[in-house]
């Protein structure tokens, strides 16, 4: 049983069924705690309380404690009186119960007890204070905070307090379900209209629910961590966000880059500033210096922001009244809290849910405020809309005049325009005329070199093959008359001095040695008529390939077939190193690939031939499959190009030949050719180092 006594300066607090009492000061006395170090035992004899004040307990910026001392009288039913307290940054509250005689003590805190009954966490730091039923009781409060702020206390019955604290939590509930709703509402919006300012307003509505959800006490019971790391750093740094997203939001939504650029380049980086300093006195462990900092940074900045929405509207900007009466609002309620936990208003239900009432107010005239800035800024594109539809209007006037005036001399130009192009198109007719003579020049000198090459292959065979047949016909006719002899044999078998003549004439023509010889002459021969038969084929392969049409041929195939009839042009001391991959058919102009293949090796070849010395010489062609096009690289070890010549070099009639040895269109028609193939062809070279030209060919070509 606990042990009770009266108080003598103040009034016993009583507290019937279904009773609730806001703890003013005349039911409590107060202790400060400077140095927050004494314990209840110091606090029971201590003559220190006294009077405040104040109406409720209250606590300063300090680190400081204050005990608060009241007497209970309870009146109802049960053993017990909820004693909770609603809002605030509060980082200790405990109640003593200090017995008369004994001095045993009761020490209960609102960790211990919280909803060991309902096991459900509340809003309200609550502890139930152990009083009989129609008995008194002294109790002392402990609480410590480092925000400053009027204590607001509440004595309840225990069926109040269940009753109260259902209300509270779905006001609460329906609060933050509002501020989910505006947040899923704003993205979404930010979503399809991309503008920077609904991202913003998301940020602000997420850090003032935050703040709200901790003024109200929310993180202590809900959060688990702890709760001198939620008082001293989370709480100062929520704040701080909060102001962060204002003022973004603010210079978004009022576009102050464009309307108040000095304002913006020069004093509202200042507000950055100024709410940077709680966030430096956090990192230094100064929550309490923090929480001070906040409470000036918030007034200024409010009045900052409210006289720059006045300015913008007064300047014509229409969306900058809903942001000064949510605003205006806003800023009436900052001041009326502060003056409220300064103690110079009264605590009851409407100051102490101020915040909330005037959070959800302006969370309404915020979303108004951006619907209203669309419909100004669609307003405003109407407007621009008709401005320029007049000025549209105005200069199809002015340019009407001015084609009636033009359209006489536009007449006139026009006839002098067709004669000029009658003369340019007789002109252009000749251009072309000349261009394909000589383009025809180029075929039949590259055809002419090309003949006399083939020439010279097939007269070789020849003239070997011309050469063995007089020995060949000797050889025969020696036989011949040996058989002559021995068909006389036949028929005087018996003739001895026929027989010795036959003997002598086969001794004397040695039969063996005209055998072998017979047989080397046929097999000289033989070879001779196959490089013969090799050339002509590969020549009906060159010129029935000589159609525009697409074909399906094998591109290693005309690289051999150009070889060989190129091959009495290569000089002795050139090397030719074929090194042909596997290729698909391609479709394609085979002429004119064997006429780019003809000039790209005769350039190789010249190109090697102007060398003053000769060592090693040799072209290189390789040929690669790849999965969309195939390669050709015609590699020489000659004299190379400049940059100079490499930029030209593809230009018609370009040529660094001599006079007379060239027409300088060789390599331009090249570079036709693969054009027509939708191809690329790319060069490497370098002085001295020899040339490299790489044709591209693709598969697909229709």
């Amino acid at each position: 049983m606990l042990w009770c006594f009266a108080a003598k300066a103040t009034d016993t607090l009583t507290i019937s069924n279904n009773q609730s009492v806001l703890l003013s000061k005349r039911y409590f006395t107060q202790l400060e705690d400077r140095e927050a170090n004494l314990t209840i035992a110091d606090i029971a004899v201590s003559k220190d309380f006294h009077h405040t004040k104040t109406q409720f307990p209250f606590i300063n910026y300090a680190d400081s404690v204050i005990w608060v001392k009241l007497t209970l009288h309870n009146k109802t039913i049960e053993p017990y009186l909820p004693v909770t307290i609603n809002f605030g940054v509060i980082d200790g509250f405990d109640l003593y119960d200090v017995g008369i005689t004994d001095r045993h003590v009761i020490h209960l805190g609102s960790t211990d007890v919280q909803d060991k009954k309902n096991n459900s966490k509340q809003i309200s730091r609550i502890i139930n204070c152990p009083v009989l039923p129609d008995s008194v009781c002294t109790i002392y409060l402990r609480i410590k905070s480092n925000d400053s702020m009027a204590i607001p206390i509440r004595i309840q019955s225990a069926d109040y307090y269940l009753h109260s604290s259902i209300i509270e939590n779905v006001t609460v509930g329906f609060f933050m379900g509002i501020i989910g709703i505006m947040v899923l509402y704003n993205l979404m919006l930010y979503i399809l209209v991309k503008d920077r300012s609904y991202l913003y307003y998301i940020f602000y509505i997420i850090f003032l629910g935050l703040t709200q959800w901790q003024l109200r006490g929310l993180g202590t019971n809900f959060l688990p961590v702890d709760k001198q790391l939620l008082n001293n750093y989370l709480i100062p740094l929520t704040r701080v966000g909060f102001w962060y997203s204002i003022l973004m939001f603010v210079r978004e939504f009022l576009q102050l880059k464009e309307h108040q650029s000095k304002i913006y380049s020069r004093y509202y980086y200042v507000l950055y500033i100024l709410v940077s300093l709680p966030v430096v006195a956090t990192l230094f462990k100064q929550a309490t210096l923090a929480l001070s900092l906040i409470t000036i940074i918030a007034t200024i900045n409010s009045i900052v922001l409210l006289l720059i929405g006045i300015s913008l509207y007064v300047k014509g900007f229409k969306p900058a009244k809903f942001f000064m009466l949510a605003w205006s609002l806003f800023l009436i309620t900052v001041l009326a809290t502060i003056a409220r936990n300064k103690g110079l208003l009264p605590y009851n239900d409407l100051t102490a849910n101020l915040i909330l009432y005037s959070s959800a107010f302006e969370l309404i005239m915020f979303s108004v405020a951006l619907a209203d800035r669309i419909n100004f800024y669609r307003k405003q594109s109407l407007e621009t809309k008709e401005l320029a539809l007049a000025i549209a209007r105005e200069n199809e006037r002015l340019i009407t005049g001015q084609n009636f005036a033009l359209e006489n001399k536009v007449k006139e130009r026009t006839q002098e325009l067709i004669e000029t192009n009658k003369n340019l198109s007789v002109t252009i007719e000749n251009l072309k005329s000349a261009q394909i003579q000589l383009i025809d020049t180029e075929k039949m000198a590259s055809l002419g070199q090309l003949t006399a090459g083939i020439a010279h292959e097939i007269n070789n065979p020849i003239n070997f093959v011309s050469a063995n047949i007089k020995p060949l016909k000797m050889d025969f006719l020696e036989v011949f008359n040996l058989i002559e002899y021995y068909r006389q044999l036949v028929t005087n078998p018996t003739d001895a001095g026929l027989q010795e003549k036959a003997a002598s004439y086969a001794k004397e023509i040695d039969i063996d040695f005209i055998k072998e010889e017979i047989i080397t002459l046929l097999e000289g021969i033989e070879e001779g008529a196959g490089r013969t038969t090799e050339i002509v084929h590969s020549l009906r392969t060159f010129s029935r390939t000589d159609e525009l049409v697409l074909k399906a041929i094998d591109i290693n195939k005309s690289i051999l077939t150009t070889l060989v009839l190129l091959r009495s042009t290569i000089p002795y001391g050139i090397e030719i190193k074929p090194l042909l991959d596997k290729l698909p058919l391609l479709n394609c102009y085979p002429g004119k690939i064997n006429q780019v293949l003809v000039n790209l090796i005769n350039n190789s070849i010249q190109a090697i031939k102007a060398k003053p010395v000769h060592n090693n010489e040799h072209i290189l062609i390789i040929t690669r499959d790849y999965p969309e096009n195939i390669s050709i690289e015609i590699t020489d070890t000659g004299i190379g190009m400049s940059d100079e010549v490499k930029l030209h070099m593809f230009e018609p009639f370009y040529t660094t030949k001599d006079i007379g040895e060239g027409t300088g269109l060789g390599l331009s028609i090249v570079f036709g050719i693969i054009e027509k193939h939708h191809g690329t062809i790319e060069v490497k070279s370098a002085p001295g180092e020899g040339t490299t030209f790489t044709v591209i060919l693709p598969k697909t070509l229709q």
